[in-house]
């Protein structure tokens, strides 16, 4: 477990009259008792530390020393040109049953482990004139969601057979970019402003997590010592869940992150350890967190190249990979010591956007014009 960091302390006042709460999307947001609460200043700290990826700053191997890995095989689909992919998940009663969500109302289903995938369709998705945009799909059990824009939120309890929409208040604020099944009739959702709400009876009643928004917070902390925070547009640019609960996004700007774990009223917010943009942020397999930062760069001695990198997915604690722009897929197996690019990706004409790790056998890669990668490794 890597040893924790304390970020610089923050110094939040409190003032009610300006605090945004948040509205929860039906029923009940039990905030009546934790509003009267004072944010304690000072209290901000990293729950865990915090690796930065600085990829360009580590020794890439040799081309001619190292064999094309090939650890991964594309996978056609069934989809028009330009969808962007976004989630992925399986069942976990049914390994091989999983679905596949992306842009332009894109709802893919595979029975047979991710080899081959097809359209599905949904008639409550279809009601209404609208392009959906599907962002997050999540199971336990046979119990799953669905959530995407313009808000939308559909549910199943018997592994996707069959699915039914639940009702959203038009209040809510942000749009919905994560969901998390949680147990039995429960799930955790978090929009882009970073609301949080949970709910424990299919979705019919939300209790909201936190007591407002990002934006709100920051907006009321008049010496909160985070720089560049007057300039936040108040939306996240990336958000990620660890396994216990806790939540790390980057600010629409790059400029600052912040933390939020169960039991605090407000997320906290934490100036960048490196001056330039923060990309993305997640959760390492030893439950620290990794960190992204906008940088191009050249390869000395694997071809000159200059490229982004936009998310990582650990296998385990020692192994992970990171994808980004025009078909980079870089591997680390010391835990982020040396990368070597995976060569056989060079020739994917796409931007490969989020990598995911569903087991020590099961990952994919996820990127705009349909293209899905499969772990073959």
């Amino acid at each position: 477990m890597a040893t924790a960091s304390t970020a610089a302390p923050l110094h939040l006042l409190l003032s009610s009259s300006r605090r945004r709460r948040l509205l929860a999307p039906r029923a009940h947001n039990d905030s009546t008792t934790t509003g009267r609460r004072r944010f304690i200043a000072d209290t901000a700290a990293v729950a865990a530390a915090v690796a930065p990826l600085v990829l360009p700053r580590t020794p890439l191997a040799r081309a001619d020393q190292t064999p094309s890995l090939s650890e991964w095989e594309r996978v056609l689909l069934p989809i028009d040109p330009g969808v962007v992919l976004l989630d992925i998940a399986f069942v976990p009663d049914d390994p091989s049953h999983g679905f596949l969500l992306g842009t332009r109302q894109t709802i893919l289903e595979t029975k047979d482990g991710g080899n081959t995938w097809s359209p599905r369709s949904i008639a409550s998705a279809e009601d209404e004139d609208f392009n959906y945009r599907f962002n997050s799909v999540s199971f336990m059990g046979k119990e799953g969601w669905i959530i995407g824009k313009p808000a939308i939120l559909l549910h199943t309890s018997d592994a996707g057979d069959s699915w039914e929409r639940i009702p959203l208040s038009a209040q809510l604020p942000g749009n919905m970019v994560y969901i998390k099944a949680t147990g039995e009739q429960s799930a955790e959702m978090v929009t882009d402003e970073g609301a949080i709400y949970v709910t424990s009876n299919r979705g019919y009643n939300w209790k909201a997590a936190v007591q407002e928004t990002v934006s709100a917070t920051l907006n009321r902390t008049v010496s909160s010592g985070i720089s560049g925070a007057s300039y936040y547009t108040g939306t996240f640019n990336t958000v990620n869940r660890s396994p216990d609960g806790r939540y790390v996004a980057v600010s629409s700007r790059g400029n600052f992150y912040l933390t939020w774990e169960p039991g605090q009223p407000f997320w906290q917010p934490h100036n960048r350890a490196v001056a330039r943009r923060i990309q993305n942020m997640g959760w390492r397999a030893d439950g620290g967190l990794w960190l992204l930062i906008t940088e191009d760069f050249e390869e000395a001695s694997v071809q000159s190249r200059g490229f982004g990198l936009l998310d990582v997915g650990y296998r385990s604690v020692d192994e992970a990979w990171a994808a980004g722009g025009s078909g980079v897929l870089l591997k680390t197996t010391n835990g982020g010591k040396n990368w070597v690019r995976d060569k056989a990706a060079d020739n994917i004409a796409a931007n490969l956007y989020s990598v995911k790790f569903l087991g020590d056998s099961r990952g994919f890669v996820l990127g705009n014009d349909g293209v899905l990668l499969r772990y073959v490794g």
